[in-house]
């Protein structure tokens, strides 16, 4: 039995205090253990116990970003816990069908480290309509391209918490890769969210890039 069933979580004062700055956009343990039905265990409670971004940090993003606890979950495991068949038919666009292109793909089935991440809301400022060399010259040394499982992590966490869907109408390449070429997700509307891949070459107006604050070690 998870240590979470039997009453050991307390919030830490780093987790409460970061709660305080971020407002809505915190998606903490309770959270995740309210909307994806995760049970963490000691060490993954111990993991994410410090907050490893300053408060200075925290209050500049407050408004841009969304601190969230990732655990192992993959995109297939949240479209199976909360997809078509759970009766959130607004979550995936495929309607629960086990025919859709990615479900043998290697990283749909990648889970994350339990690890504390801060995202971008919206996309890099000018990065659509560039190719995917152009869009990593836009990011700053202090920040980096999510997996395509953080950013569904994310998005389905924060829709689920507060009502509001990022990157409800643009795509947005991410750093996880298949065999047609980078990931990519978005157009988180009221179909669901859209998971597809483009080439490294391509670019159009609609595919941007997102970007998160990097976890200095």
């Amino acid at each position: 039995m998870g240590f979470i069933q039997n009453g050991g979580f307390v919030s830490t004062t780093d987790q409460k205090r970061a709660r305080e700055i971020m407002g809505k956009n915190f998606f903490g343990v309770e959270e995740a253990i309210k909307y994806f039905g995760v049970n963490p265990n000691r060490q993954q409670l111990a993991a994410l116990s410090e907050i490893p971004f300053s408060e200075a940090v925290l209050e500049q993003l407050k408004d841009t970003h969304v601190l969230v606890a990732v655990f192992p979950l993959s995109i297939l495991d949240i479209r199976d816990k909360l997809g078509f068949s759970s009766g959130y038919d607004d979550l995936f666009c495929d309607g629960g069908g086990m025919d859709i292109w990615y479900i043998k793909e290697s990283f749909a089935k990648e889970r994350s480290k339990v690890i504390w991440q801060l995202v971008g809301k919206t996309i890099v400022d000018k990065s659509t309509s560039k190719t995917w060399q152009e869009q990593q010259a836009l990011i700053g040394e202090e920040e980096e391209i999510p997996t395509a499982q953080v950013m569904i992590y994310v998005m389905t966490g924060h829709y689920l918490a507060t009502d509001e869907r990022l990157f409800e109408n643009i795509l947005i390449r991410t750093s996880s890769m298949c065999s047609c070429g980078h990931v990519c997700v978005g157009n988180f509307n009221l179909g669901g969210h859209n998971i597809t891949a483009y080439r490294n070459n391509f670019c159009i107006y609609f595919l941007g890039v997102s970007s998160a604050r990097k976890v200095i070690k």
